[in-house]
């Protein structure tokens, strides 16, 4: 068994492994978009938003845990259900987002999905970071446009490309492969600035070929994930009142200020184009404190993995490796492996997006529908 992505292992530094939840919300989300089913979608990420990248890229067979609530079997991702992207389609009215990758049973009416578990945004011109996925869209877009011109029915139009919501997740790994590279919070803060140009890069690039619709979420609370909290540490003085790790979520809010202020920027100057900046650290952080107020029994130990309290996580014993455990079905815990949210969180995360009130511009999610 294989385990890879955003865990222990990631295609940025070159994997060496591989790398129940009831839904606290409804099975889906309410549906009030203006969509219709024309919502068009394409999204660039990591395995927060992977719905098969890793799978189809690499032949990488995900453990039968995976997609064990929902799906009923391993579907891609790396949760025990649906991610937060399924859920804003769901919103849309629209279909899950196929990989770019997928060679058989692909559906690409409605978008693409370009995000690869473990992806980071430097070195650029690795598998599969995010310059490489904007690569990987344009070829999309240019064959799209060729067998639409030929009469191929069912793909997307010029129109199409120019209306759709263009996501983009990304950014975590850069900031826990710098931490795992023992480099000190300094130099880590010292790396960010290289991080978002490359996230600059990306967006202008797609603006240049018509996108105009940017949906760009921060990063989470790195220093609240149960693999990072299992590592060794001499004291725990380094947490919050929350139990987390203070020097990489202040890593992450860094971040989360430099990626603010880029697309306040790119706001002012790209002519006719919205960026959309959406605070997830804000949503998952205030799950995290306030867990038992959404309806969960433990906010920092994963559902699947092996080592029991405190976190539930062992390096050389990840979920889906022999000897792992999971959860029993119904249990409620926020965290589905020590990296990934569980569906049950994914549920509300992507319910406090829709609420607008996370976003910058105000904007709901189905803007581009009535824009």
């Amino acid at each position: 068994m294989v385990r890879a992505g955003g865990r222990s292992a990631r295609l940025c530094s070159i994997p060496t492994g591989l790398l129940l939840l009831l839904p606290l919300l409804p099975a889906t989300l309410p549906v009030e978009a203006a969509c219709g089913s024309g919502a068009v979608v394409f999204n660039f990420g990591d395995s927060n938003s992977d719905t098969g990248g890793l799978t189809a890229g690499l032949g990488i067979v995900l453990p039968q845990e995976e997609g064990r609530v929902f799906f009923r079997r391993s579907s891609g991702r790396l949760c025990d259900g649906r991610l937060v992207i399924d859920f804003l389609c769901e919103s849309l009215n629209t279909s899950y987002l196929s990989p770019y990758m997928e060679p058989l049973g692909a559906d690409f009416s409605n978008g693409a999905n370009f995000a690869v578990a473990g992806s980071c945004t430097r070195p650029a011109d690795v598998p599969f970071s995010l310059a490489v996925q904007v690569r990987q869209f344009l070829r999309f877009k240019l064959r799209s446009l060729e067998l639409v011109a030929q009469g191929a029915e069912d793909l997307i139009d010029a129109e199409g490309f120019r209306n759709a919501i263009y996501t983009i997740d990304i950014g975590q790994n850069d900031l826990a492969d710098a931490f795992s590279a023992n480099l000190s919070y300094v130099q880590v803060v010292q790396r960010v600035p290289s991080v978002i140009h490359e996230i600059k890069q990306a967006i202008e690039n797609l603006y240049d070929n018509g996108g105009k619709i940017f949906w760009v979420h921060n990063t989470g609370p790195l220093g609240c994930l149960p693999q990072k909290l299992a590592l060794p540490r001499k004291h725990d003085s380094s947490l919050d009142p929350y139990g987390c790790l203070i020097s990489f979520n202040n890593a992450a809010k860094e971040f989360n200020a430099q990626l603010s202020a880029l697309c306040d920027k790119l706001n002012s100057e790209l002519k006719n184009a919205t960026i959309v900046y959406t605070d997830i650290y804000s949503i998952k952080y205030d799950l995290i404190a306030n867990h038992t107020a959404y309806g969960f029994e433990t906010a920092l130990m994963a559902c699947c993995g092996y080592g029991g309290p405190p976190y539930n996580f062992n390096q050389s014993i990840e979920c889906g490796a022999f000897g792992s455990r999971v959860c029993p079905l119904g249990s409620k815990h926020i965290s589905w492996d020590g990296v990934h949210y569980a569906e049950a969180a994914n549920a509300i995360v992507a319910s406090k997006i829709l609420t607008t009130k996370y976003s910058k511009p105000n904007l709901a999610f189905d803007y581009s529908c009535t824009a």
